[in-house]
């Protein structure tokens, strides 16, 4: 990398702003209920351990199962930083670059930490009463526990009075979601779920939709009680969005990305998004990045969408070869990359290449 993009790389790395995607804490990070502490009870919650986390980074449980992914699975401990206990469960810490290195070795694709947030509507429906939970009320901690478990990044309402009256069971059954979405409007979230979950005869049946853009998604999950549900639910949920964001080597093709509107804060957000793409930044150019990439187009779309990113519409985009635009410096910005050349020089795409490009802005 050149010298300036360094430099640039790590201003944005110690600038502390709010990003837009959300990062989801503690993916590597697995609790496991034992019923001991004994050397053959660790071993099991250790495997059931890397089998909750392959499922986090893929969607799919039967990756585990795979043979290419069963040495890995046989002695985990090989890809453990640490562990520990604590109250009933073996907390374990797996490192990351040594299971990204083995799963992808086996031919495992993955999805990174940058996923979307959505913000639950939940209704628990008891012979005690209809909750809706909200953020700091009983319950939400069941619900917190079970989304870091299956690796969803979750946000809970308010849950106030106007909450209250407005989120009933009707409206989280229904399919249009039109009243959830005025209800959410307050809050910053790239989707929406909505649960509904009753109790009968001691078990649990839930009901759930999500709605994220254009995706649409539902489905019934049940559990004896209600983290069992929760948890149910969470693993439904990432189930049914893994397929959007995880990489699939079979779909990918050499990708020129070409973002206007970058400042440092963006840089970084945008990097961050990237890296689990292999995306290889090969110009700053004023408010311009260039990223060379291969990737599956629609996945990277989707990831692009949790920055809030507009794809530019290619009957405004520049033809092939495209060239860099004049562009004044935004503020934060370090100076342009090889800025004595004239930008008429330095097209951003080799056409001969055969390329894809994918144009977005801020």
């Amino acid at each position: 990398m050149r010298p300036l993009v360094r430099l640039f790389a790590l201003c944005c790395a110690l600038l502390v702003l709010p990003a837009q995607a959300a990062t989801l804490a503690d993916l590597y990070l697995v609790r496991e209920p034992v019923a001991s502490q004994q050397a053959s009870e660790r071993d099991e919650a250790l495997q059931r351990a890397f089998d909750t986390l392959v499922r986090r980074l893929t969607g799919d449980a039967s990756v585990s199962e795979s043979s290419a992914v069963a040495a890995l699975r046989q002695d985990p401990q090989q890809l453990v930083r640490q562990y520990g206990y604590k109250g009933d469960s073996l907390v374990v810490e797996f490192d990351p670059a040594t299971v990204q290195r083995g799963l992808r070795d086996a031919g495992v694709k993955l999805w990174g930490e940058s996923r979307p947030a959505l913000l639950g509507w939940w209704l628990f429906d008891s012979a005690e009463g209809t909750q809706l939970v909200g953020d700091g009320q009983e319950g939400a901690s069941v619900l917190r526990n079970a989304a870091q478990h299956r690796g969803v990044v979750l946000r809970l309402p308010l849950a106030d009075l106007d909450e209250q009256l407005a989120a009933t069971p009707d409206a989280l059954d229904a399919g249009d979601a039109g009243a959830l979405h005025d209800l959410s409007e307050r809050y910053d979230a790239d989707g929406l779920m909505s649960v509904h979950a009753r109790e009968s005869e001691g078990r649990w049946q839930a009901d759930w939709r999500l709605w994220l853009g254009e995706e649409r998604g539902q489905g019934q999950a049940s559990g004896d009680s209600r983290e069992q549900v929760a948890d149910a639910v969470m693993q439904a949920v990432t189930d049914h969005l893994a397929p959007r964001y995880v990489a699939d080597p079979g779909q990918a093709a050499e990708v020129t990305l070409w973002v206007e509107g970058a400042d440092l804060a963006r840089y970084a957000e945008l990097d961050r998004l990237l890296q689990p793409l292999g995306a290889q930044l090969v110009r700053l150019e004023g408010g311009n990045l260039v990223y060379h990439l291969r990737v599956a187009p629609e996945q990277l779309r989707s990831q692009l969408a949790l920055a809030r990113l507009q794809e530019v519409p290619a009957s405004e985009t520049p033809p092939v070869p495209v060239q860099v635009p004049a562009m004044p410096v935004p503020p934060l910005s370090e100076p342009s990359v090889d800025a004595a050349q004239p930008p008429a020089e330095r097209p951003l795409v080799d056409p001969a290449g055969g390329r894809q490009v994918l144009h977005y802005r801020w």
